[in-house]
């Protein structure tokens, strides 16, 4: 019995000495940011059944032989979100782990502190490139070539380096459609409506349409001539002129409309006066300035990069305009508790964890599964309190079991004087 209680005792110093070094080490990183606590599982070596008259007695009646640390496991449940002033910075809202790349193989972590660096790459604080897929868009020239609201994730294996050019593009949209909207009235007086158009050389010109009303008027509806022409904001450059008619009803819609298109310097425009009452209208109404739609974009250069909520990379323009170039990839793994401990924000793959994986939607599309927030981080899963309560304990313990081997070395000294 002496020798029994002596080896409990050593067992217990260094079952709960690791219990100890696990939760000081969950507790040192209480304010690590993307941090994963594991907790310290215990079991018996042995039990030994003592005599008992009661059988029923739901009283334990086994005394235990020592006890070991069966396993340490990784806590899964999310931190809490932290403010952030950066829109790199990211959390994960749900299951899910960032990949980074490593020196030989892919790292996961939910650690989402990520910068733009001088090289335009999206990288960890320690320089370490995010994974995720391009959404090639991009020319070699450095050139937006397609507007995207979001890009499709690609295979696990196709997961790259998200790597943006520090210079890009918005190429010029020319103008190729213009709408009119006004009333001419029906005094013989001319009357003007302008568009904005751009050309290809992503420069604003000018669509002018001045309306007269023919001398001679074929009843019971009324015929206007039309002049259009196409120049610089200024004036000074004209770059073509088309003439043409329109015809209006007694009741002051329109007919019909000769105009078709005209040269913008090099961009042909369709010019759209519309039908019955949506367009150009002729009506004894008093007249007011008339408007236009049309379509087309200037260009534009790249204003900086940020991260929207569906993990999406996206690139801002000084014309005002947005496109994706980008996707940070989510990785999932069927046995998140079999991966590979590098410290406490990062993991690797492993046999137990099993090869990484990416959800799919119902249309068999790989999807992350789980939305980021950005100007956001998550602090660690560990709570202080329960980790104070824990290490409390465990040194309760840990003095019990240093007690019983001096008690033991006590007995087993008196018996050898015996």
């Amino acid at each position: 019995m002496m020798t029994q209680a002596f080896y409990t005792g050593i067992s217990g110093l260094k079952t709960n000495s690791t219990g100890i070094d696990v939760v000081s080490d969950n507790l040192s990183n209480i304010s690590t940011v993307g941090f994963r606590a594991y907790n310290a599982e215990f079991s018996s070596l042995f039990e030994k059944s003592m005599n008992t008259n009661s059988g029923g007695s739901s009283v334990n009646s086994s005394v235990g032989i020592g006890s070991r640390v069966n396993a340490t496991t990784m806590s899964q449940k999310n931190g809490s979100l932290q403010l952030s002033d950066r829109s790199t910075d990211l959390a994960i809202n749900g299951n899910g782990w960032f990949g980074v790349q490593g020196n030989d193989k892919p790292i996961y972590t939910r650690d989402g502190t990520f910068n733009i660096d001088a090289n335009a790459d999206l990288v960890t604080l320690d320089g370490f490139h995010v994974l995720g897929t391009l959404g090639g868009n991009i020319s070699a020239d450095n050139i937006l070539t397609k507007t995207l609201n979001k890009v499709p994730l690609g295979s696990v294996s196709s997961q790259e380096k998200l790597r943006f050019p520090k210079t890009l593009k918005y190429p010029p949209v020319p103008t190729s459609k213009a709408k009119f909207f006004a009333n001419v009235g029906v005094d013989p007086i001319a009357r003007t409506i302008s568009a904005s158009v751009i050309d290809g050389k992503s420069d604003k010109n000018e669509l002018r349409l001045e309306f007269t009303k023919d001398a001679v008027q074929n009843p019971p509806g009324s015929q206007w001539s039309v002049k259009a022409t196409t120049q610089t904001l200024d004036g000074k450059t004209i770059y073509d002129t088309k003439l043409g008619s329109v015809t209006f009803d007694s009741a002051g819609a329109l007919t019909s409309s000769t105009l078709t298109t005209i040269d913008n310097n090099g961009s042909p425009v369709a010019m759209d006066l519309g039908s019955g009452y949506d367009g150009i209208v002729s009506i004894n109404r008093p007249v007011v300035s008339g408007s236009s739609l049309a379509d087309g974009t200037i260009g534009g250069d790249l204003r900086g990069y940020a991260i929207n909520k569906n993990a999406e990379v996206i690139a801002t323009f000084t014309n005002g305009k947005q496109s994706s170039v980008g996707k940070i990839a989510l990785f999932h793994f069927r046995n998140e508790q079999g991966l590979e401990r590098l410290n406490g924000t990062r993991f690797q793959e492993s046999s137990n964890s099993g090869n990484p994986m990416f959800f799919k939607d119902t249309n068999g599309q790989n999807i992350n599964g789980a939305n980021v927030v950005n100007f956001k981080t998550e602090g660690s899963n560990y709570d202080m309190a329960s980790g104070l309560t824990e290490l409390i304990i465990l040194q309760r313990a840990y003095d019990a079991n240093s007690k019983s081997i001096t008690t033991a070395d006590q007995m087993i000294q008196k018996a050898l004087k015996m």
